[in-house]
């Protein structure tokens, strides 16, 4: 009887096969998938803004990410079909689960519009490409090497993107395909966590967790300048976690500091100080993400809290979003926050495995207050 079974299996695995080859096709057939943030899903069945009525509305939620659901095929016909024959693929070859975030740390937006969000659980950069209509999940740091533990990412020079990586203790270097190339920083960091970029400088700002500095190199890795040093006094860092580039000021959350100091990065002057800790919201407890849109808001994401914290250019309190919850407009220990071109607003929202996305509205933010 073996012979027999030994048909069986090939012959399943010849099915098996023949119906992926059939889905490709399927897939490859027709528009692209459209790449939707589902705020259409948002629970409350209507758009969701802060602060809410009758104050004049600063934020409107937009959205959020989670994975390969993000993308849908505009038309409906051809579902039918498709989802006959991946019913069929799953019975013979077993379902393949989908593609999701797990734990994302941190993020930025490319001129292309490609999202791109690092998960540290997963081990790998995911990329929300919107005009090809796919989702891409980098997982190589350098040649083979795989990432261990990918903290934070920005945009380089010549399309390079850069990612810090806490375990290897590098800055991977990818191309704009997400092919590795030549990382930099090994025996330079202890700790690697946030990284920001000054492109007309051509140097890149990296938090140094456990030295507790910024690090500050060039094109080729090359250490050009150390900002801050070991300490609570000002223009000290205890535990500094992200960074951010912004209207030629590099902003460093100094999280065990409970602060946001803002330093100019050419001569590692101090510039501003804000923050404090205490009980009330608006107060800094454990600080992560930091990010500046447009007209020079600050966001500070405040993880023990589970806040989006929002200031205005002098770091004054203006308003928040948040509080624990996985509702629109929640968050579970919340991480890395940045901004695009067109100011919206992307939360690594970290335990509840999505990134949520917020757009300013413009205006006076100070009349939020």
């Amino acid at each position: 009887m073996e012979p027999v079974r030994h048909r069986s299996q090939a012959g399943l695995v010849r099915l098996a096969a023949l119906l992926l080859l059939l889905l490709a096709g399927c897939a490859s057939d027709g528009p692209r998938p459209v790449l939707h943030y589902g705020v259409e899903d948002a629970p409350e069945g209507k758009r969701v803004l802060w602060p809410a009525p009758p104050e004049v509305p600063r934020y409107m939620y937009a959205g959020q990410l989670t994975g390969e659901a993000n993308f849908k095929k505009p038309d409906e016909v051809r579902r039918g079909v498709a989802g006959m024959l991946r019913w069929l693929a799953g019975l013979v070859v077993g379902e393949k689960p989908p593609t999701v975030l797990q734990r994302p740390h941190a993020g930025t937006v490319d001129e292309l519009g490609r999202v791109y969000v690092t998960d540290m659980s997963r081990q790998a950069v995911f990329v929300f490409d919107e005009k090809r209509g796919e989702l891409a999940v980098w997982d190589r740091a350098e040649g083979l090497a795989s990432f261990v533990a990918p903290a934070a990412i920005a945009l380089g020079s010549d399309g390079r993107v850069l990612v810090t990586d806490a375990e290897l203790g590098i800055v991977a270097r990818l191309d704009r395909d997400g092919n590795p190339m030549r990382s930099v920083g090994r025996g330079l960091f202890k700790r690697p966590t946030g990284i920001a970029y000054d492109r007309s400088a051509r140097r890149m700002f990296v938090a140094d967790t456990h030295a507790h500095d910024v690090k500050v190199l060039d094109d080729d890795g090359v250490l050009v300048a150390v900002i801050g040093r070991p300490g609570d006094g000002a223009g000290e860092l205890n535990y500094p976690t992200h960074v951010a580039y912004a209207q030629g000021a590099l902003y460093v959350t100094d999280t065990m500091n409970s602060r946001i100091q803002v330093f100019d990065p050419k001569t590692g002057e101090l510039k501003l100080t804000f923050g404090e800790r205490g009980l009330y919201v608006g107060n800094m407890v454990r600080p992560k993400g930091v990010a500046v849109d447009s007209e020079g808001n600050i966001y500070v994401i405040e993880s023990y809290f589970d806040h989006l914290l929002i200031y205005n250019a002098r770091g004054r309190f203006l308003m928040s979003v948040g509080g624990v919850g996985r509702d629109t407009g929640r968050f579970y220990l919340p991480a890395g926050v940045w901004v695009d071109s067109r100011n919206r607003i992307f939360i690594a929202d970290m335990f509840n495995g999505r990134v949520v996305v917020f757009q300013f509205l413009g205006g006076d933010a100070e009349g939020a207050q």
